[in-house]
C-alpha cells in the first residue's frame, strides 16, 4: 500500500517494512553484544512499541525478561504535553539494568517521566531503546542508548504508531501526505 486514509487524513509509505526490520535487527545485534552478561529487563512502554518490543525480543540471544508499562502524552496528532502512568510495573528492579522500549521519541516527555519512576527504585542502569528518534523535537537531555531509525520532525502511523487508535496494524511507517 502506498497510502492509506485514516479517519480524515491520508498518509504515504515513510519506512517500508523491510528497512525497519533491518534497523530492528541492527539494534538487536548492539543489545545482544553490550548486554550479553546483563540478564536485562526490557520494559515496553505500551500502545506505541509493541511491534518493535516483539521483533526486537525474537532478535535477542541473551537471557533476559520483559514486562510492559502503559503511559500516554497524545491526542490526535498532537502531544497533550502530560504523562500519565496508566498501568505499573510489577517486578523488582532493584540493582538490575532496565532497557525501555519505546516506539518514538520525540519531545522526551514520556521517556522523562518512565525514568524518573525508575529511578525512585534503584536500578543498576537504565537503558532506552527507541525505534524512532526525532532530534528536531527532543527536548530532554536524557542519553538515548539504542536508536534505530533518526526522522523528521513529522506526523507517523504504522508499525505501532497510531492516529487516534488507526494505524498500529500497518506494517510500514507512513507520513502524512501534504
Amino acid at each position: 500500500m502506498g497510502k492509506v486514509t485514516l479517519k480524515d487524513k491520508t498518509f504515504r509509505v515513510n519506512i517500508p517494512a523491510s528497512e525497519i526490520n533491518k534497523a530492528v535487527g541492527e539494534v538487536a545485534h548492539r543489545i545482544n553484544i553490550e548486554l550479553k552478561d546483563k540478564k536485562p529487563l526490557f520494559l515496553a512502554v505500551l500502545n506505541g512499541s509493541f511491534m518493535f518490543a516483539s521483533d526486537l525480543m525474537k532478535k535477542l540471544t541473551i537471557d533476559c525478561e520483559i514486562s510492559f508499562v502503559k503511559v500516554s502524552s497524545y491526542h490526535g496528532t498532537t502531544t497533550s504535553g502530560s504523562v500519565k502512568q496508566l498501568i505499573g510495573l510489577n517486578e523488582e528492579i532493584k540493582g538490575r539494568t532496565v532497557v525501555i522500549i519505546e516506539d518514538i521519541v520525540d519531545t522526551g516527555l514520556t521517556i522523562e517521566a518512565v525514568v524518573q519512576q525508575l529511578e525512585a527504585m534503584e536500578p543498576e542502569a537504565i537503558k532506552i531503546a527507541t525505534l524512532l528518534y526525532k532530534p528536531e523535537a527532543y527536548r530532554k537531555r536524557i542519553e538515548l542508548d539504542y536508536v534505530a531509525i533518526v526522522v523528521p520532525n513529522d506526523f507517523l502511523v504504522g508499525y505501532g504508531l497510531d492516529y487516534d487508535g488507526l494505524g498500529r496494524n500497518l506494517p510500514d511507517i507512513y507520513v502524512l501526505d501534504k
